[in-house]
């Protein structure tokens, strides 16, 4: 049999260099990348995917990465995220809302590019030790 399947939330968040259109574009690039290869996500199975920057990211709407590798069909929604003091600045974080038969233990959350520090629980979820590309 089967298994069910659940609508799963899979979290991540990633610093970008700068507020230009190429630095947040690059990050939020880099972060689906990590979190759809961590977990062998396919847009298929995405029900919609939310994307947060914090105040300091005016100069792109991060969402344009999905569309950017391929996303197309998925339901997109960015937002601004409050800053709460000791927090980092240019963050953007995601939220994809997968349908999938893993359980909730299995799930990959991915935190990178100076973001380990939100979830330091998380932080070595998906990198693969012989890189230190995500600690950037």
């Amino acid at each position: 049999m089967k298994p069910a399947l659940a609508c799963r939330g899979v979290r991540g968040a990633v610093l970008a260099d700068a507020d230009t259109a190429e630095a947040i574009h690059s990050a939020a690039r880099e972060l689906l990348d990590a979190m759809i290869s961590a977990n062998n996500i396919v847009e298929e199975d995405v029900a919609s995917v939310i994307f947060t920057s914090t105040p300091d990211l005016t100069a792109a709407y991060p969402a344009t990465a999905a569309r950017q590798l391929g996303w197309h069909d998925a339901a997109l929604l960015g937002a601004v995220e409050i800053q709460p003091p000791n927090s980092p600045g240019r963050c953007i974080r995601v939220l994809i809302h997968w349908n999938t038969s893993l359980p909730q233990k299995d799930i990959q959350h991915i935190y990178i590019r100076g973001a380990e520090r939100l979830r330091p629980d998380r932080a070595d979820a998906g990198r693969d030790p012989q890189s230190d590309a995500g600690n950037r």
